[in-house]
């Protein structure tokens, strides 16, 4: 197995999906590091989900997050070329799923009111963790645009209706 460790990006720079070099710090690595962040604060809440059955939903969230990533890391000149790729790619059907889920929640008449303060169990702050994430990951997408890589509507809906889902995940687990 090759090393993880190749060295290229000692000088400060990594790789996009094709191949080009970019600052560590360039908006598109910001972006998807926000989303690999997301990724592993979904995973921790995956983790403390006492509830078996619930978690393959957060998994599939997951699953999305690195369709998303990989998106995300193309570079604005290479976009046709991944669109025509093999990668899996978000798409309607992944932001229906998550309209539904946030549908189901809103049915049940969640009690809350004003500001949610995180905490009344692990699961619920691991949920609303994974909350500020989502919406700095969304902050993360504003600033990709503004730096002239543009966007499918979907990946900032998806984004933002994530958060709105794990809002009221965290809202359900506290009521559990």
């Amino acid at each position: 197995m090759p090393s993880i460790s190749t060295r290229r990006g000692d000088d400060g720079s990594t790789g996009l999906l094709y191949g080009q070099r970019v600052t560590k710090n360039h908006p598109q690595i910001e972006a998807v590091g926000a989303f690999d962040e997301l990724n592993a604060a979904i995973g921790f809440a995956k983790a403390t989900c006492p509830d078996p059955a619930r978690r393959p939903a957060l998994e599939q969230i997951q699953h999305d997050l690195v369709a998303l990533m990989g998106e995300l890391a193309c570079a604005e000149s290479d976009r046709e070329r991944y669109e025509s790729s093999r990668f899996q790619k978000l798409d309607a059907s992944a932001l229906a799923r998550i309209d539904a889920a946030v549908a189901a929640l809103e049915e049940q008449n969640l009690r809350f009111e004003g500001w949610a303060t995180p905490g009344a169990n692990l699961h619920g702050a691991a949920l609303d963790l994974a909350r500020t994430v989502a919406r700095r990951a969304e902050r993360q997408l504003s600033a990709l645009a503004a730096s002239g890589r543009q966007l499918r509507p979907v990946v900032a809906q998806y984004t933002n209706r994530v958060a709105d889902l794990l809002w009221l995940l965290a809202r359900q687990a506290e009521q559990a």
